[in-house]
């Protein structure tokens, strides 16, 4: 008997993973997939082509992924580098005229753009949009004091479902259209969940920088239901910035997101482990089965 070397054991154990990942892939067989992509978890180059990579992964295996990014940190840069100050109200910024029209330049210039020459350098079709195209996202404007920053009131997904018709993977600028005519920079997050819900979607992927939602103990919750986020964060085991990625997902989950999963986006193949194994990553929210 021929002695086993390392590659082989590893061969071995790369086989093994793709058999037992084959309930998962009927399981998600044409299922949509919403991924809020965070300006912390895209990385560098290396690690943007890790996900890309695995977008067209779950693109060929028969999920019809969405991609929502955010782009916080680069839209930071070029408003400094223009010397554009900001303005702040209880911690949040005020988007004026100026600043929207930044926040759209990097939004669905360079960040919509990197994402989808990534994803079709992996041998993907990618298109960007934002949610001003097609009536995607039309928005209210969310508080007057904090200028051009919209919440979502009415969702129209069919160019989504257009693009899914055409094996195409949507990369979703979070922008939306007002009523009269405005641009409106919405939360990524807040989007994400919107979008996800108006297609009804199987899951919603929040990636962010911490590894899930986690107890008094530290420890990271593998699953949680709606009654239980609500228990924690009136006991203020939720808090700062965990409460609009679990308030988020509470909204998903009322308007018909089968469940929403909050994960680290900066672990390499992240939405692999979810989707396809039997451990997942991060902390899965569905209503109780």
């Amino acid at each position: 008997m021929k002695k086993q070397t390392a590659m082989t054991r590893d061969w071995i154990a790369t086989a093994r993973t793709l058999s037992e990942a084959l309930p998962y892939l009927q399981r998600y067989d044409e299922a949509t997939v919403v991924i809020k992509f965070g300006g912390h978890a895209m990385g560098d180059d290396e690690e943007m082509a890790t996900f890309a990579r695995d977008v067209v992964l779950m693109r060929q295996v028969g999920v019809n992924p969405v991609i929502v990014h955010g782009g916080g940190p680069m839209i930071n840069e070029m408003l400094s580098r223009l010397d554009i100050k900001s303005d702040f109200v209880n911690g949040k910024r005020v988007t004026d005229a100026e600043t929207v029209k930044v926040v759209e330049m990097v939004l669905s210039g360079y960040v919509n753009k990197r994402i989808v020459q990534a994803i079709n350098g992996q041998g993907g079709k990618a298109v960007g949009l934002s949610g001003k195209d097609a009536n995607l996202m039309i928005c209210e404007q969310t508080n007057p004091e904090l200028g051009f920053v919209g919440t979502p009131s009415e969702m129209d997904p069919k160019v989504l479902h257009q693009l899914f018709a055409s094996e195409i993977i949507p990369v979703v600028a979070p922008l939306g259209a007002g009523r009269n005519g405005e641009t409106f920079n919405v939360n990524g997050d807040t989007a994400a969940g919107a979008i996800a819900a108006a297609l009804k979607a199987d899951r919603l992927l929040l990636l962010t920088d911490v590894a899930g939602v986690k107890d008094s103990g530290g420890a990271v919750v593998t699953e949680l239901t709606p009654d239980q986020i609500n228990r924690m964060t009136a006991d203020g085991i939720i808090a700062g910035g965990m409460i609009p990625k679990t308030e988020t997902a509470l909204a998903a989950i009322e308007g018909g997101v089968r469940a929403v999963v909050i994960l680290d986006g900066r672990a390499p193949n992240a939405c692999l482990l979810e989707l396809y194994t039997e451990h997942g990553a991060g902390s899965l929210i569905r209503q109780p089965r």
